[in-house]
């Protein structure tokens, strides 16, 4: 089982919607024995909450279920327990490099570089911008996870 850790900074945006989607199209593509995703926080203000409603919205109208995922802190252990720890930005990418283990660089990764179309490596936070944050946010992420999952296939599967 190849398991999949998306982090940003609450975890109720850009990682519960990275979560979704990836696990939509590993859902899709008839690998959910296969690959197992989840997603956490740097920081834990939000822990035990749902994803923000607006991430839930945008996400639903693409098809995307996010209302089943709750928030919770990135644990240093989580380094051990996953294969893939994607950064949803370069300040929460700094956060996981301060508690990854030596031995577990080699699974932190930032999550756009495996998008094949972003002009970008950092997925923006949409939580105080305007309600497009989301979309563009969605756009980045579909991305990201066909690069994700085609590297999965190529090394792992």
């Amino acid at each position: 089982m190849v398991k999949v850790l998306f982090v940003c900074m609450g975890n109720i945006c850009r990682s519960p919607t990275a979560e979704g989607v990836f696990r939509a199209l590993v859902d899709k593509e008839g690998l959910s024995d296969k690959i197992s995703v989840d997603s956490a926080g740097t920081d834990g203000w939000h822990v035990g909450e749902p994803a923000d409603p607006r991430s839930q919205e945008a996400a639903k109208r693409r098809g995307v279920d996010l209302s089943s995922i709750r928030s919770r802190k990135v644990a240093r252990s989580d380094f051990a327990v996953f294969d893939y720890v994607l950064a949803m930005d370069a300040n929460n990418y700094r956060k996981l490099e301060a508690i990854c283990p030596f031995e577990a660089e080699d699974k932190l990764t930032m999550f756009l570089d495996f998008a094949t179309d972003a002009e970008t490596t950092d997925v923006p936070d949409p939580y105080y911008g305007g309600p497009n944050g989301f979309d563009q946010v969605l756009d980045l992420i579909e991305d990201g996870s066909k690069g994700l999952l085609a590297d999965i296939r190529s090394n792992h599967l």
